[in-house]
Parts: C-alpha cells; structure tokens; sequence
C-alpha cells in the first residue's frame, strides 16, 4: 500500500490494537527509588493498551486485541480499558495459571528503573484462533507491537492477523518494541520481527530496534530505507534526543524533539505512535504527523504514568499551537 492510499484508510479512524495489557506500579512520590518506596500507585500499562488509550484521548475508535488473566490483576486492567473507552470485545480471559504482566517503574529521569514480571505472561496465549472471528471490516487499520512476536502462539495470531487485516485492505502497523528478555536469541527475534515489519505498511522503531532487523554490523537506518524501497509506505527511525528520520517513497525528513520537563522516560514511543496515526488520520501530511507524535510523547514523559499521562485532543492542540517546532540536533 503506498502512503497516499494508507493516508485515505486511515480517515476511517478505527484502530485494532494487538499485543499487551498490564498493570503498572510507580513508586510514590515522584523520584523515590524503588528501593526506598514505602508506597506505590497503581495505572494500567503495556505498549498496546497504551497505544490504545492514547488514540481513543485523541478522538479515534480502538479496540485491544490481547489475553488477560482470569484473576484481579487481569479485570483490573479490563476495567481501566473500559474506563479510558478502548474495545475490549476481543479481549479473551485466561486461567490455567497465566498472569498478566507487572511492571514496577521509578518515576526519575536518572537510573531509572522499570522492572517487568512476565512469567507466565497472559497475552502470549492470545491464538490464532482467536484471531479467526475477528471481522476488520470496521477498521482503518491494525497496529502489533512486538511484544506479542516473543512467543509461538502470540506470534502466529499476530501473523495471522496481519495477513487477514491486509487481505481486507486495512493499514498495517508494527512497533518493533524489541524487548531482549523475551526472547530466546538475538537472531530469533531478528527474523520474526523483519518478517513482521515486511508484512506492514507503516514501521516504526528506534535505531536500536532497526539496528537489530539489520543483523549483526548492518546499518539499521538503511535497513528503513529498504523496508520502503521494498513496498512499506513510510518507516519512522527514532534516535531518541536525537529526533527522528522519516521515510517515505516520496521523501525523508529529520525532526527534533520537543523540549519539556521530563519526569521518566517511558510511555513515550506508546503516545508517539497514537499521536502519529491519528494525525494521518485527521488528514495531516507524513511531517505534521510526526511532529504530533513526537509532542504527544513530551506530554508523556512530563506525568507519572502512561495511560494517565497522555494528552487528550484539545491538551495536544493547546501545546502544538504554543510550542516552537523543534530544531534538529
């Protein structure tokens, strides 16, 4: 699918998210290390429900396609995405021992540490064949995230998936999101994940994400570019302070990032891409997508949490229209 075409299916502003729900503990108040905590609060967390979250703040329609575990942690997380109004028809509940994963983050930009509890993790039995009922007719487009990749049979429903949203003429989205523990080798995930990203229109990682899809030595901001001289329809190379490269078959671009009073540094690449896609969505060009990205991920990173920290629409209006454009570093 070539971007004009992605950016016309986008306007449907329908959005199928696959992958991770979990449940997020911050050591309170802000700044105290895990450590020394004496006292924690509690947000909904995981790259997709996340990515989920902030497209239904800025205005679009999204539904979580994952597997929680039939306990209190997991319907704890169920409620949080009904609160935030994200789809859960396609959320399946898992018993049999599978939990649903616990991170437990600092909220400090110094040695910060998030530490992350997937034994036995729920979404990684969401199935292929709980992808077989799922009607994409309604949808614009279907984002992974590649979390759900680590395991045999996540991975084959992502798969599955991404072939059926494509068969139906959807946009398809990855975040590579490579996560090394979830793994059993570098040259495993590098496989599945390049497999996944050239089964998708839209690729969006950091450089050491697409460092990895290069393999060992390889050039991970050629390998974007291969990615789109080789049918995706724009890949977005994030180098953290550094901005962003963005290709397209028309064009690339650099942009920076946008200054602002950073408490942590997570949840920033789950608000980028809700950012991003629903600016396609609302009509913007490849750029000014980018841009309201990357000031949805500023927002982030200034609040504790994820879900709870990212900008609903008139907040991210508020702050592009009073924020200078970022210099390139």
């Amino acid at each position: 699918m070539n971007l004009a075409d992605a950016r016309e299916r986008l306007r449907g502003n329908g959005f199928a998210v696959l992958g991770r729900a979990g449940m997020d503990f911050y050591a309170d108040p802000p700044g105290t290390p895990i450590a020394a905590a004496s006292r924690f609060v509690s947000h909904l967390g995981g790259s997709a429900a996340n990515i989920a979250v902030q497209l239904v703040k800025l205005g679009a329609r999204a539904q979580l396609l994952s597997c929680l575990s039939d306990d209190a942690v997991g319907r704890f997380c169920l409620a949080q995405l009904e609160h935030y109004g994200v789809g859960c028809d396609h959320i399946c509940m898992a018993g049999g021992g599978l939990r649903t994963s616990l991170a437990v983050v600092e909220t400090r930009l110094e040695n910060c540490q998030s530490v992350i509890y997937r034994n036995g993790a729920a979404d990684f039995a969401f199935s292929v064949e709980d992808v077989a009922g799922l009607d994409f007719g309604a949808e614009a487009a279907l984002i992974v995230t590649g979390t759900a990749l680590a395991a045999p049979g996540s991975r084959a429903a992502t798969m599955a998936a991404l072939a059926k949203a494509r068969a139906a003429g959807l946009v398809t989205v990855i975040d590579i999101d490579y996560r090394p523990y979830s793994w059993e080798s570098e040259d495993a995930a590098r496989d599945v994940n390049l497999a996944a990203a050239r089964a998708c229109d839209l690729v969006v990682g950091n450089d050491v994400e697409f460092g990895l899809l290069a393999g060992q030595g390889g050039d991970g901001l050629a390998m974007a570019r291969s990615l789109v001289a080789k049918g995706a329809a724009a890949a977005i190379y994030k180098m953290g302070e550094l901005g962003a490269v963005t290709i397209s078959g028309d064009e690339e671009f650099r942009t920076g990032i946008y200054a602002t009073k950073a408490l942590k540094p997570t949840g920033a690449g789950d608000a980028f891409m809700g950012g991003f896609l629903s600016g396609l969505a609302s009509g913007l060009d490849l750029r000014n997508a980018v841009l309201r990205g990357s000031a949805a991920a500023a927002i982030t990173v200034s609040r504790v949490g994820c879900a709870p920290a990212m900008p609903d629409a008139a907040e991210l209006q508020s702050f592009l229209a009073s924020t200078p454009e970022p210099a390139c570093s």
